[in-house]
């Protein structure tokens, strides 16, 4: 039953939108060039999915956004388990990281695109900047807050520096890693979205932008939706793979 209420109080929440919305529509308080009717929406929303121009536009932001979350995550892990065996070096670099950390991301868009085109790479290095100083930020917190006293175990059992890592201070930041995960996953598709309205030919913000050029305020609706769509399911995805591997999910915000 608490499952079931889960499931309707959002639906009810959607539906009085649906409502509001076609009475706004019906009694023509707005253009429909400014806002169309939900059924001409739903219309065009059937269409890109008979057509498949949908689903194409979304493989294509989808891989975009993994291919640039995996890199940003990699990088994010890889310096601060660096920072964390030496803690000396984060004074080379503290203060670029923190420089960049207050530049958004798509102001680097034509710096970039003057050094490598509307290419891939260009989309892929926006979405590293997006989501890398999340991931960073949170995997840096959840290794330094590791519990002294388990530390303090592993030099009684003779654990080397690398090993007390591995065995006792990787598995208690485990929570704050996936928090930063599933920010960083968010920023990601924040960051492509953009992207692709200035340097892209194909993609979910391309179609958003596309739709605006042609005057399609319907096409144009139909693409926040599926970006909303995706990005939510992407997000209940990370959370049931996060609770396979967490006890206590719920406290950590994974429900």
């Amino acid at each position: 039953m608490k499952k079931i209420k889960n499931i309707i109080k959002p639906l009810i929440f959607i539906i009085i939108i649906l409502f509001v919305w076609y009475i706004v529509c019906k009694a023509q308080i707005l253009s429909p060039y400014v806002l169309p009717s939900p059924k001409k929406v739903f219309d065009t929303f059937v269409i890109g999915i008979t057509s498949g121009d949908i689903f194409q536009d979304v493989f294509i932001s989808f891989i975009r956004v993994i291919r640039g979350f995996s890199i940003a995550f990699i990088l994010a892990f890889t310096l601060a388990m660096f920072e964390f065996l030496k803690p000396g070096i984060r004074n080379y670099y503290n203060f670029l990281i923190q420089f960049f950390r207050n530049v958004p991301p798509l102001s680097m868009i034509p710096l970039l695109i003057l050094w490598y085109g509307i290419g891939e790479t260009t989309k892929t290095l926006i979405i590293v900047l997006a989501s890398f100083f999340p991931m960073y930020l949170n995997i840096v917190k959840g290794f330094t807050e590791c519990d002294e006293k388990l530390l303090e175990v592993g030099e009684v059992f003779g654990f080397s520096k690398f090993k007390k890592f591995c065995r006792i201070t990787l598995p208690y930041s485990l929570s704050d890693i996936l928090v930063g995960m599933r920010i960083g996953l968010g920023y990601s598709w924040r960051s492509i979205i953009g992207a692709e309205m200035i340097a892209a030919s194909t993609g979910l913000g391309h179609m958003i932008l596309f739709a605006q050029q042609m005057s399609r305020t319907d096409k144009v609706i139909v693409g926040i939706f599926m970006i909303g769509i995706v990005g939510y399911l992407c997000d209940q995805i990370f959370g049931v793979i996060t609770r396979k591997f967490l006890k206590g999910a719920n406290e950590n915000g994974w429900n």
